[in-house]
């Protein structure tokens, strides 16, 4: 799996004090934007943050490249639906090379399964290219790739909606594939807004499970944010 932040917004956590302000302020949002000096801005975030105003999140936003992830993971990824995905065509694009796939570690951990796993993909892929040659187009003919099929795209997300899937896709109840993208891709956007993503990941970060009866048990430690004096020396 190899995940890519692309581009973002110039100076995120500037640009959502800068929305949040404007409601309030006398002046443009380019004058805020030029004026305003760190602690207002942390101070601004602060408030956002703290009271729920997350609609001014939605002003910054993050673009990824990601490669070698499955079709399983990305039925699962479009299901968050303030997002746009662009993603290497099944119907336009064809596997003439083999069909890469993502195997499972449960199944690769246990030679009997990762044997018949290989067996499968095999199968498939002669069948496929069966397909093609008999001059089945390549968009009826992709209707034997399995789930794991590996699949290549693109997604952007806002800082809002990047904070909810750290929610629910960091936890450790997200199937496994979706939480190694969602920590990774935690890892990128953190140092671009580390005040905005201080307390993202699992609910279990911010205090109690939301899982309810269905936590797994093992929480992950607790994540404060940072006293906007903090962050200004």
């Amino acid at each position: 799996m190899h995940i890519e932040l692309l581009y973002h917004t110039p100076d995120p956590e500037r640009a959502i004090a800068t929305a949040a302000r404007l409601c309030y302020a006398p002046v443009g949002a380019a004058e805020l934007m030029e004026t305003m000096d760190a602690k207002r801005m942390y101070s601004v975030l602060d408030t956002v943050l703290s009271g729920g105003h997350f609609s001014t999140l939605e002003h910054a936003s993050y673009t990824f490249a990601i490669e070698g992830v499955s079709r399983t993971l990305t039925h699962q990824l479009v299901r968050h639906r303030l997002a746009s995905f662009e993603q290497q065509s099944q119907r336009y694009v064809k596997y003439k090379n083999g069909i890469e796939t993502i195997e499972p570690p449960s199944i690769a951990a246990n030679p009997a399964a990762s044997a018949r796993f290989s067996e499968l993909v095999a199968a498939v892929q002669d069948a496929y290219q069966d397909f093609l040659e008999m001059g089945v187009p390549a968009e009826d003919a992709r209707y034997v790739l399995p789930n794991a099929t590996e699949t290549k795209l693109v997604m952007t997300m806002n800082a809002r909606e990047l904070r909810h899937f750290f929610d629910v896709r960091c936890c450790n109840r997200a199937q496994w594939e979706i939480r190694e993208m969602a920590w990774k891709m935690l890892e990128l956007v953190r140092p671009t807004a580390p005040y905005v993503f201080a307390e993202a990941g699992p609910g279990c970060v911010r205090g109690r499970c939301p899982e309810g009866k269905m936590t797994c048990h093992d929480p992950y430690p607790i994540a404060k944010r940072p006293k906007p004096a903090d962050m200004v020396g």
